[in-house]
């Protein structure tokens, strides 16, 4: 994924993006991205972009695609060792 960095942010609008994603309970980053998405009118649907996600692994590995490893299984596993 493509990283922005922003410099020279007026005080009070990072106090405002502060304010917003704690109210939100996301990060400042996680913030800074809706805010600029609702801004550029492309709304960010964090389900729909998971699921394009799995649709894209399940392409790359044919075999697998169809059973992906659960993955509270498999923390219990290494947790074991």
């Amino acid at each position: 994924m493509p990283l922005l960095q922003v410099r020279d942010v007026p005080e009070h609008l990072y106090r405002l993006l502060v304010r917003q994603a704690e109210k939100e309970r996301r990060s400042i980053a996680q913030q800074a991205i809706a805010v600029l998405a609702k801004g550029l009118g492309a709304e960010v649907d964090a389900k729909a972009r998971r699921r394009e996600v799995l649709a894209k692994i399940r392409q790359s590995h044919p075999g697998r695609g169809k059973s992906l490893s659960d993955p509270v299984k498999l923390i219990r596993e290494d947790r074991q060792r």
